[in-house]
């Protein structure tokens, strides 16, 4: 595994990790259903991100497929190096391609994480973000699910996705938030969840920050994750592709803006 961190590092639960993570969710079908068209290459992405560029924060979630991305980072880090953080997702069902459904009722949530364990392959998930809030549910019960699976060892650190300034302060009365992911980028610009996040210490983990490619041509990558990388250090973006030579691309970026 490469020494160099690019993005430089943040600590994000309980872990001390590259500022650039890589997110998987790309690494599916079309639609994020099913296995994707070339397997082969969606192995040796992953380990290129962790092993050649040393990116040692991947995001995946239980929907992407569903299942489909687990399985991958399975097949291509176990056994994981000790300083890779494996964050995944949970509270979606999946009834079709391009079909997400929250669904938070706490047998189902506990369901899923005890898949995901077997699908990693591990005994605990290091950060178990809530994926999405279903307001059939009380938020109570759903976080209360999760801060009990922790209690049991089975989650590491619990985060929030999609998740709005009043989400983030109700939650925070129900469990410690070690993590939020939002829609962050050059054309989603405004998401008041992050001073929230500088305000409280909350590393803030931006998904789509390129927008899917379309920052990257009309920008250029450099300009996309700079943009992002120089928001504040508690801000680490989770680009995804399923091509080794973009993600070549993007390491080289962030690289050449000094973030490392």
């Amino acid at each position: 595994m490469s020494a160099a961190r690019p993005g430089g590092v943040i600590g994000l639960a309980g872990k001390t990790v590259s500022r650039l993570g890589f997110g998987t969710m790309r690494l599916t079908g079309p639609g994020t259903w099913g296995d994707p068209v070339d397997r082969d290459q969606a192995v040796r992405v992953l380990r290129q991100a962790v092993h050649t560029h040393g990116i040692t924060h991947i995001d995946t979630a239980d929907a992407y497929g569903p299942h489909t991305a687990e399985h991958l980072i399975h097949d291509a880090l176990y056994p994981y190096p000790e300083e890779l953080l494996i964050a995944t997702k949970v509270g979606i069902v999946r009834p079709a391609p391009n079909l997400w459904a929250p669904h938070g009722h706490p047998v189902y949530l506990r369901a899923c994480v005890e898949a995901s364990l077997r699908r990693l392959g591990t005994e605990r998930l290091d950060l178990c973000y809530l994926h999405r809030i279903d307001p059939e549910v009380p938020l109570a019960d759903q976080l209360g699910t999760l801060d009990a699976l922790k209690d049991e060892g089975k989650i590491g650190h619990v985060g929030l996705s999609k998740v709005t300034s009043e989400d983030i302060r109700r939650a925070g009365k129900e469990v410690t938030i070690a993590a939020v992911q939002n829609v962050l980028n050059m054309t989603d610009r405004h998401d008041p969840a992050l001073e929230l996040c500088r305000d409280l210490g909350i590393p803030y983990v931006p998904y789509r920050p390129l927008d899917a490619g379309t920052l990257a041509k009309a920008h250029g990558v450099f300009a996309a994750l700079n943009w992002l990388l120089q928001l504040g250090d508690i801000v680490a973006p989770i680009p995804s592709t399923s091509q080794p030579k973009h993600l070549e691309e993007i390491v080289s970026a962030v690289t050449a803006g000094g973030w490392s």
